[in-house]
C-alpha cells in the first residue's frame, strides 16, 4: 500500500537524520500529506507524538554513545540538537531515569526506545459514514483563538466551549450566526490550527462561525479558499478513526487547510460533524 509505504519512508528519513536536522517540512513532504495533518495522523497510528518520538530516538542513541564511547557529554548534548549540557541532562533523566555522566557507569540500566514501522491493521467492522461536500465560495470566519496542547485536545476544547458559554462567547456567536445561511457549514466552529504548522506539541483553535459582514473589534477574521470537503457525524469518533482508517483507504489526499468542527442547532442531527478538507483524487 503506497500510504503504509510513505509513513515508513518518514521513519526511515528521521534515522538517517537522526544525529542532525530534521525537516518538518521535508518529513509532510515525503508523506506526501499537508503541514496541518501529518502531526494529528502520526500520533493518530503511533500513540505517540512526532516531536516525543524524535526525542525519544535521539536519546536512546545518545545513551549508546555514552556508554561505548568517551566522547564529552557536552558534545553528545550538542550532536543530539541541546543548545546546553543542562537541557541534556534534563531531558536525559526524563527518559533515563539517570543522569548522562551516571550512564557512563558499569551495570546502569537505561531505556532503549526502538525504531517503530508502520504495517497494516485489519479493521473496519464498523462502517463510516460520511459525505463530500463542495464549498465554491472563500469561507470567512470571525471568532477568537485559543492554544490548545495537542495531548490534551479532547479534554480542553469541551473546557474552552463550556468557558465560552459561561462568558457569554458562545452567546455573541449564535447571534451573529445564521443570519445569511449559504452552505452546510452554518453553526458554531471550532477550527483546529489557525496558522499551518507541523509543529504538534500545541495548536491554536479557532471558535467562530461564518459571517461576511463587519465582525466586532474584538474578534479575529480566518479566511479559507474554496475547498473539498469530507464530512463525519461524531467528532470524538470521527477523530479517532479518520488517520488510521479513513484515510489510508479512501484514495483522497488532505489539503493543507485546518479541520472544522461543526456543532449545529437545537433539533439539528447529527448535533455535530466534522468537517476535513480533501484534494479530489
Amino acid at each position: 500500500m503506497e500510504w503504509l509505504e510513505r509513513m515508513n519512508n518518514v521513519l526511515d528519513y528521521i534515522e538517517q537524520n537522526i544525529d542532525g536536522e530534521i525537516s518538518y517540512k521535508e518529513i509532510a513532504k515525503i508523506a506526501c500529506t499537508s503541514e496541518y495533518h501529518f502531526p494529528r495522523m502520526f500520533s493518530s497510528i503511533s500513540g505517540i507524538s512526532l516531536s516525543e518520538y524524535i526525542r525519544r530516538r535521539r536519546l536512546t542513541i545518545a545513551a549508546f554513545e555514552i556508554q561505548k564511547s568517551n566522547v564529552l557529554i557536552i558534545d553528545i548534548a550538542a550532536k543530539y540538537g541541546y543548545d546546553s549540557v543542562d537541557s541534556f541532562t534534563r531531558a536525559f533523566k526524563k527518559i533515563h531515569g539517570l543522569t548522562p555522566s551516571a550512564a557512563r557507569k558499569q551495570g546502569v540500566e537505561l531505556k532503549a526506545f526502538p525504531k517503530i514501522s508502520f504495517h497494516i491493521s485489519i479493521k473496519g467492522d464498523t462502517e463510516m459514514e460520511y459525505r463530500i461536500e463542495n464549498i465554491d465560495f472563500e469561507l470567512r470566519i470571525i471568532g477568537k483563538s485559543k492554544p490548545v496542547k495537542t495531548a490534551r485536545a479532547f479534554k480542553t476544547i469541551p473546557t474552552l466551549w463550556n468557558g465560552a458559554k459561561k462568558d457569554g462567547f458562545m452567546q455573541e456567536l449564535i447571534d451573529l450566526s445564521w443570519e445569511n445561511p449559504k452552505c452546510s457549514l452554518e453553526g458554531l466552529l471550532g477550527v483546529c490550527g489557525k496558522e499551518a504548522s507541523i509543529t504538534d506539541d500545541e495548536f491554536a483553535y479557532f471558535m467562530g462561525v461564518r459571517y461576511d459582514s463587519e465582525p466586532p473589534n474584538d474578534m479575529e477574521i480566518l479566511t479559507l479558499p474554496p475547498s473539498t470537503w469530507a464530512v463525519f457525524p461524531n467528532i470524538v469518533e470521527a477523530w479517532k478513526r479518520l488517520y488510521t482508517e479513513w484515510v489510508p483507504t479512501s484514495g483522497y489526499e488532505l489539503a493543507n487547510l485546518p479541520c472544522i468542527e461543526c456543532y449545529y442547532g437545537p433539533k439539528r442531527k447529527p448535533r455535530h460533524e466534522l468537517w476535513v478538507p480533501i484534494v479530489s483524487p
